[in-house]
């Protein structure tokens, strides 16, 4: 038998990777600004699982980040994307929107 949620734990995972750099895309963030807007869109996840993702980015030239002084704390690290991780979100995008075509579809029964 199925355990739909441990499915529906797997498509978040996949989709997690494309979801940060789609908000990264749009202004740079620091992490609790990221886990922030993901929970608003109603993708949750929790630190332990965005920071080594982060990381993974950022050692595979996706990610850039600078410390930015808080007035309300220590600084904080800002992640933007850079130009070979722009490249890679059009190529994501590309995917996402292909498979959304195909899945609806599907769904359609037009093939």
């Amino acid at each position: 038998m199925y355990n739909v949620e441990n499915i529906k734990s797997q498509m978040r995972k996949g989709l997690l990777e494309y979801c940060i750099l789609l908000i990264l895309s749009n202004k740079e963030a620091y992490a609790t600004n990221i886990i922030n807007i993901l929970k608003e869109s109603q993708l949750i996840v929790v630190e332990g699982t965005l920071y080594p993702l982060l990381t993974r980015l950022k050692n595979d030239n996706l990610l850039s980040y600078q410390w930015i002084e808080s007035t309300q704390g220590p600084p904080r690290k800002y992640y933007q994307l850079t130009e070979t991780g722009r490249n890679f979100l059009r190529e994501m995008e590309s995917t996402w929107e292909g498979m959304v075509f195909t899945i609806e579809k599907l769904k359609n029964n037009n093939l």
